[in-house]
């Protein structure tokens, strides 16, 4: 084999390793660390931390920046950079910088410090989060920054249920049988109800071309939701 063979040869074995080792550090780093990332439907998220979420949350630690890029193992000039805007810090750097700011990786990508009120557990302060690219509904008892298909979510607002979205239950022994009078197309349907009681959710999720439908216990519920794939959430006290 010639000289010229072998060399290409060699170019193209560090090529393919090289690309490998990225598609396999991206695979394990988790999705909402990613400045710019595609989701389904072509929709581009941007989400990164920015200079003046890093300041804020440092001087509210009362920390100096030389203080924090110790904590780092950065310069004093790195941090000012980041703060200024003129650089970010690298991706290897967010959890150790979510951890000396003494917040979350997601509350410092989302810029909000939650903290959550609720200290008995009440669950009828529970709030529902749904993701609009996989339908998935997720719940937290208080605040929480919630994320999901690299999209940090907002909590449904439950508006009281109107004639298109008449919530009605009848006790069937010894439960409640939620239905709606509502299309249940692939473009236009309910995608979940959801029974509250103060010490736990009952949650049934529904499918388009299904019924509008679902059983919960009785036991101690106080709010019924249903939520409209166009229209949001729905409550019934």
């Amino acid at each position: 084999m010639t000289t010229a063979f072998l060399t290409r040869y060699a170019q193209n074995e560090e090529a393919t390793r090289t690309s490998q080792l990225c598609s396999t550090k991206r695979r394990l780093l988790p999705v909402c660390l990613y400045d710019k990332m595609n989701v389904r439907g072509g929709k581009n998220v941007n989400k990164y931390v920015t200079g003046a979420v890093i300041r804020r949350l440092r001087e509210d630690k009362n920390m100096t920046q030389e203080e924090l890029a110790q904590k780092l193992y950065v310069s004093s000039k790195a941090v000012s950079k980041w703060e200024t805007g003129r650089g970010f810090p690298d991706i290897s750097l967010i959890e150790p910088l979510a951890g000396a700011l003494d917040i979350s990786v997601i509350e410092l990508l989302s810029g909000e410090n939650i903290i959550n009120k609720n200290r008995h557990s009440n669950m009828l302060r529970c709030k529902l989060y749904v993701c609009p690219v996989c339908g998935n509904v997720i719940s937290s008892i208080g605040e929480a920054v919630v994320s999901c298909c690299g999209i940090t979510l907002p909590p449904s607002e439950p508006e009281p249920a109107d004639a298109e979205h008449n919530i009605r239950a009848e006790i069937v022994e010894d439960e409640y049988c939620v239905t709606l009078d509502h299309p249940m197309t692939k473009e236009h349907y309910i995608s979940f109800i959801a029974a509250v009681s103060d010490n736990g959710i009952q949650l049934v999720k529904l499918y388009p071309e299904g019924n509008a439908q679902a059983y919960f216990k009785i036991n101690r519920v106080k709010k019924l939701y249903a939520f409209c794939n166009r229209h949001g959430a729905f409550e019934k006290i």
